[in-house]
């Protein structure tokens, strides 16, 4: 399995951590941290502050904000990717 299939799996998995009622306190912050470390440069910046914003907002959870980034990262710029697709979270 290549890597970028590997990395869809992890956003996939990681929307649904944000998903579990109660926990968007602790899941906002940690949300957003991630994003910026899955996907590197300016896109990735963005998408954690929206990642940060969708998890903060109540009732917002059901919008798949990792899997989104994958596509726009994957199919909708083709493979234009600032990052080498490498996933690599450090804390």
């Amino acid at each position: 399995m290549s890597k970028k299939y590997k990395k869809l799996i992890l956003s996939i998995s990681l929307d649904l951590i944000g998903l579990i009622p109660l926990v968007d306190i602790i899941w906002a912050p940690l949300s957003g941290y991630i994003m910026t470390k899955l996907y590197k440069g300016t896109k990735g910046k963005v998408a954690g502050i929206v990642s940060f914003i969708e998890e903060i907002i109540p009732f917002s959870d059901v919008i798949p904000t990792f899997t989104i980034m994958w596509l726009y990262s994957y199919v909708f710029t083709k493979g234009e990717t600032e990052d080498d697709g490498k996933i690599t979270i450090e804390v």
